[in-house]
């Protein structure tokens, strides 16, 4: 298991999708891949691609954690439930999925708070739309953040690096 330090992904709490809170210290010595999510984009189709990452690496360590948000045009509007059923019947999501947060402003989770500072994007740390991706190495630190754009297969390769 990897050694946390005070400042890593390891420090904090998200309620999953059926409400129990999870330590993502639970997910120590893993290679990452944080991702807001959303049911009713034009990128929601990348579900089917995230799933595919997950399945073709999780037994080499790696975990894809689904952040649900609405803040890009109401795109997820539908209820934890509602959500969870609709990611496992159009695209077979088995990856940790948590609750719905919000990503940017005041009411920020803590865990995209950090990611962002960890992270900053084009311009600006703010998360731009759905499906923006953070990857996080194994002790913990993010790594890498990707557009809401780049498709999971191209992901691939720097999850490699860190597997």
């Amino acid at each position: 298991m990897a050694t946390t330090t005070t400042q890593s992904l390891y420090q904090f709490s998200a309620p999953d999708i059926k409400g129990q809170d999870v330590s993502l210290a639970d997910y120590a010595g893993q290679v990452i891949l944080v991702v807001n999510t959303a049911s009713q984009c034009g990128l929601t189709p990348q579900y089917e691609g995230l799933e595919e990452l997950y399945r073709k690496y999780q037994d080499r360590g790696l975990v894809i954690l689904g952040f649900p948000c609405n803040q890009f045009n109401g795109q997820e509007a539908g209820s934890e439930d509602e959500i969870e059923e609709f990611c496992q019947v159009n695209y077979g999501v088995s990856f940790p999925m948590f609750s719905k947060v919000e990503v940017n402003g005041k009411g920020a989770h803590p865990v995209f708070k950090y990611l962002k500072k960890s992270c900053g994007g084009f311009l600006t740390s703010a998360i731009k739309w759905n499906f923006t991706k953070f990857l996080v190495d194994r002790e913990g630190q993010p790594v890498e953040r990707f557009a809401p754009t780049t498709e999971p297969d191209k992901i691939a390769p720097d999850i490699e690096k860190l597997l």
